[in-house]
């Protein structure tokens, strides 16, 4: 006999039912494991594709690139110019001497060399000689050719004579070098980090390696689908846009996967099934975590805008790893969980019926301290974020050749030298590319040009010839880049184009600013309508930009405070506010998305401004705090490079997210939102009541519920 209400067939169509919740969790961890097996043959081979050659940062369209290019295309290719530095506390020995004239013989015999014959030059105090020299590209890679020099130049010295290889070539082989140590200590450190929080966070012996093995299973595949746009479209990947792609899919991915766990968590203890309460979950943070997503994407893909090509490289190759990152997170964490069910969770298990303690613990008493004072709270939040901000004013100027590193590495050893023993004229070309037609003209131009020590002509092909031109003044100060602003007005009748060191540093910080103009507006306007989309208000998602710009400034206020000061850096990197806006707007907008998103369900549901406020705030920040701890600490990571660009990138973000989680997510921005009532919905409003669910039908699902 069948049971009262139930209809032929309907047990039939309950167990099909059943059988595929089984069966889809099944079938999508099956759909990983074949990406993840055609992904482990092509993440391994993403090293062997990436470039850290000068124009791959450089502007694109700046005249040093060009020369850059000129110069890899002549006899030798691009050189690697280095300078063998001599020298004696006591002054050089003949013996000192006959070893640099027998080392140089050595290196000519040794390596196809590039431009003029090495001559030596000495020191008028007769302490130090140098001998310049650039080996043709053909010999092999930079960092290669320059261990090379250094391991024969330290083979054959005299007792007492240092011997330094400086230069642009010989500082380009120490950052590669710096670079190849940085993908495992990075990706080792990060994971370190998250698996730390997240059993903190969680407090489970189990759940933590959840998330962490999802996240590793989307920085594989992202390396994967990285290298294959390298061979598909030509894409331009540096050891730079590697390392913050690692960084994203940890950050970014733990961030998503907190959300999802934390509301997984909370439907556990109001459905029975765990496929039901994934499914509830799924619902209320997908349209969050997809906007989320898009955001950090979209601000990504801005950087093709730019001209700077670290910059414009780096776009395409974040926007992947948060692409993986989304992918594992909303398709592979969820089927995992599923499959392990409430056992995941211990010793912690939700209970079906039990009470989810969200809403007992300090966000609530703040939730309630912002409503019943928010133009005190507000004032307070914006005047300590404007406060910060004035540290702009005490950032240091642009980065120099010698400042890069956070140690001393020898190429900025023999720089140091040489500024010391050569204070009257710099050792380091500024390099004129013009044709061979009008060569001679412009020889006679520039060696005539004010500030111009001596210029000598180089190598020839390809209608071109390069003039090698010295400078009076030191490398990278005022009355260089004056000299080289000279140079380029005065070969221009000849179509000549100045590069260089130091050229290349001028034009990149020219350009970053002119990206900066072009590329922060398009980062903003990109946000505000992808929040205005998800939101379905104007003045929200003017809150949530203009309060992110603020956290921006804050924290390039707080590097002003301890670059310099603390750290003891003497420059900064000229992409560091391009960079540190694009990420900081992009993934701080983030936890301004599940704060509003869940304003937006209780008022939904009909609780007014105040009410609304406090529930999300209690609702949310938990979480909120957790993902913003994991993403600060992931990009602190970069501090931990011994390169300043990344030290500072990583300290700017990290200092800016912790900034927005617990100041302006949990403060500023619930206190204007008080005060602006139901306009902050404005022109539209929350939208209707939401409907008291049927007996058994999930209710509609809120973000970020802890």
């Amino acid at each position: 006999m069948r049971p009262t209400g139930t209809t032929p067939g309907s047990d039939t169509a309950s167990t099909r039912a059943g059988t595929g919740r089984r069966r889809l969790p099944w079938a999508m961890i099956g759909l990983w494991i074949v990406v993840l097996a055609v992904s482990a043959v092509f993440a391994g081979k993403l090293d062997g594709v990436k470039h850290d050659d000068a124009v791959d940062y450089l502007p694109a369209s700046a005249q040093s690139t060009q020369v850059a290019k000129i110069q890899k295309d002549m006899s030798g290719g691009s050189a690697t110019d280095m300078v063998l530095v001599y020298d004696r506390a006591g002054g050089l020995t003949a013996a000192d001497r006959a070893a640099a004239d027998r080392q140089t013989a050595a290196l000519e015999k040794a390596y196809p060399l590039a431009g003029a014959k090495p001559a030596a030059v000495a020191s008028k105090d007769g302490r130090t000689l140098i001998v310049p020299v650039s080996v043709a590209e053909s010999a092999g890679k930079p960092e290669d050719v320059v261990k090379a020099v250094r391991d024969r130049l330290a083979a054959d010295r005299p007792a007492g004579l240092t011997i330094d290889v400086g230069g642009p070539g010989a500082a380009q082989g120490d950052a590669k070098e710096v670079f190849a140590s940085i993908d495992g200590t990075l990706l080792m450190s990060t994971a370190g980090i998250v698996a730390l929080l997240l059993i903190l966070t969680y407090r489970s012996p189990f759940l933590w390696l959840v998330p962490l093995a999802v996240v590793g299973v989307a920085a594989g595949t992202a390396m994967a689908l990285v290298y294959g746009m390298v061979r598909v479209f030509g894409l331009t990947v540096s050891d730079m846009s590697s390392s913050v792609m690692t960084v994203l899919i940890f950050g970014a991915g733990t961030d998503y996967a907190l959300l999802l766990i934390s509301r997984y968590r909370d439907e556990l203890r109001r459905v029975p099934e765990p496929y039901e309460a994934m499914r509830a979950a799924l619902r209320g943070v997908g349209p969050a975590v997809l906007t989320s997503a898009a955001t950090v994407v979209a601000g990504l893909l801005c950087l093709l805008a730019a001209d700077l090509n670290s910059s414009r490289g780096l776009g395409p190759v974040g926007a992947i790893g948060i692409v993986c990152s989304l992918a594992a997170m909303t398709t592979l964490l969820p089927a995992v969980l599923v499959l392990l069910g409430r056992r995941v969770f211990w010793p912690l298990i939700p209970a079906h019926g039990s009470e989810s303690r969200a809403g007992r613990g300090v966000y609530r008493r703040i939730g309630a301290f912002v409503v019943r004072r928010p133009v005190a709270v507000l004032a307070a939040s914006a005047v300590a974020v404007g406060a910060l901000a004035l540290g702009i004013g005490n950032l240091p100027g642009a980065l120099h050749q010698d400042d890069t590193f956070t140690s001393t590495p020898e190429s900025v050893t023999a720089d140091h030298i040489l500024h010391r023993a050569f204070p009257e004229r710099s050792t380091q070309a500024i390099v004129i590319a013009v044709p061979t037609a009008r060569a001679d003209a412009a020889q006679v131009a520039v060696s005539s040009t004010r500030g111009v020590a001596g210029a000598a002509a180089g190598r020839s092909g390809g209608g071109w010839t390069e003039i090698s031109a010295y400078p009076a003044a030191a490398p990278d100060t005022a009355a260089e880049k004056d000299t080289i602003k000279r140079l380029r007005v005065v070969t221009a009748p000849d179509h000549g184009l100045v590069g260089g060191a130091s050229a290349q540093r001028i034009d990149t910080a020219d350009t970053s600013s002119r990206d900066s103009r072009l590329v922060i507006p398009l980062v903003l306007a990109a946000v505000f309508l992808l929040l205005a989309a998800l939101l379905r208000s104007l003045v929200a998602p003017l809150l949530l930009t203009a309060a992110m710009v603020g956290v921006w400034a804050a924290a390039l206020g707080i590097g002003g405070l301890i670059f310099g000061p603390v750290l003891g850096f003497h420059g900064i990197d000229p992409g560091l506010p391009l960079l540190s806006f694009v990420f900081l707007v992009a993934l701080g907008v983030d936890y301004g998305i599940f704060l509003m998103h869940r304003m937006r369900e209780e008022a939904r549901a009909g609780a007014g401004p105040r009410r609304s406020t406090v529930a999300a705030l209690e609702s949310t920040g938990g979480v909120i705090a957790s993902a913003g701890i994991v993403l600060a600490a992931t990009f602190t990571v970069l501090a931990s490079l011994p390169l300043v660009m990344m030290v500072e990138m990583g300290l700017v973000i990290a200092l800016g997210v912790l900034l927005d989680t617990f100041v302006v997510r949990t403060f500023l921005v619930p206190a204007a939102t008080t005060l602006l009532g139901e306009r902050v919905w404005y022109p539209g409003s929350p939208g209707p009541a939401t409907p008291t669910p049927q007996e058994g039908t999930p209710a509609p699902a809120a973000v970020g519920a802890a």
